[in-house]
């Protein structure tokens, strides 16, 4: 029987005997050459699978990575993955059991769940667009969208909106703004592996002033630019993670109070906003380097294994 030459043999055909026999997996083959000199980012978003092994977070919340991530359901019991197309529903495995407790608890005070926007890449790293952080596995982002629904489709979570709890002064809370809200966010903040949380200083304000007793927690809410329809939770980097590095200051060495209701909080809705003096001439400020102009080099060393591994 004559022998088929290889030359003839069609790629697709090529590709699958070098997965089957063990060359590794698309990602790993396809997303990374070195000789190519490409962004991390680039890197990191072609791969749609995680590496096997326990899950281990590598490097700061913006410069980093994740080895064996774990994926949170598209849907489950109390929550709903918007933006599905983006395939950023992966994170460590502390990050998805907060979000499970979270959203049950959430069901508990009268919404139907949470609606869970991004947490990160299959490997972690830096993202194609969007975010700076996210790169590690701890960082989530929940919708203020109260969910009428928890079996939307893909298409509509690929195109629904979130709302706005702000005023369009910058201010202050708008009439979405709710008691729920600040429960869930109270919830959030007491978990003991959350390590900060953030969200636009109007809210935070509007908690310091109607939130009674001694609500040391609320330290942990930091005022911050947007997040007006999507608060984001950072978790502490996890017992015996010698490769996760911690973030400083700590949140109770950037207040000036037990729970963050001082004048630094409302620094945001006054000095911040005032409109720039034209006599001031600003000094040119050389620009840093962020996640989306990160090379490999960049980043934590061990990331070089998390890209080459099944």
């Amino acid at each position: 029987m004559a022998t088929r030459p290889v030359q003839n043999i069609k790629p697709a055909i090529i590709l699958s005997l070098l997965f089957l026999i063990g060359f590794g997996s698309f990602d790993a083959v396809f997303c990374h050459d070195p000789k190519k000199n490409l962004l991390a980012n680039k890197i990191f978003g072609g791969f749609n699978t995680p590496t096997k092994g326990n899950s281990k977070p590598i490097g700061f919340y913006a410069k980093g990575c994740l080895s064996g991530a774990v994926q949170l359901d598209d849907t489950g019991p109390h929550w709903q993955i918007m933006r599905p197309s983006r395939n950023r529903n992966w994170g460590h495995p502390n990050t998805i059991n907060f979000i499970k407790n979270l959203s049950e608890k959430t069901s508990e005070l009268g919404w139907k769940g949470l609606y869970i926007g991004d947490i990160g890449g299959p490997r972690g790293g830096p993202m194609p667009y969007g975010h700076q952080s996210h790169q590690i596995g701890l960082d989530v982002d929940i919708w203020l969208l109260q969910p009428k629904s928890l079996s939307l489709t893909k298409k509509q979570r690929d195109n629904l909106e979130s709302i706005s709890v702000r005023k369009k002064n910058l201010r202050e809370v708008n009439g979405n703004w709710t008691l729920t809200h600040a429960k869930i966010l109270k919830s959030a903040a007491e978990d003991d592996s959350v390590d900060r949380i953030f969200i636009n200083a109007p809210v935070k304000i509007w908690m310091c002033e109607n939130l009674s007793g001694r609500n040391k927690w609320l330290q942990k809410i930091r005022p911050i630019w947007g997040h007006h329809s999507h608060f984001h939770v950072r978790l502490k980097c996890p017992k015996g993670s010698s490769a996760c590095l911690k973030q400083q200051p700590t949140v109770s060495e950037i207040s000036k109070s037990y729970n963050g209701c001082d004048e630094t909080l409302y620094w945001w809705v006054t000095k911040a906003l005032d409109p720039p003096d034209p006599k001031k001439i600003k000094p040119k400020i050389k620009k840093k380097k962020g996640a989306r102009d990160y090379k490999m080099e960049d980043l934590p060393k061990q990331c070089y294994k998390v890209i080459h591994m099944k």
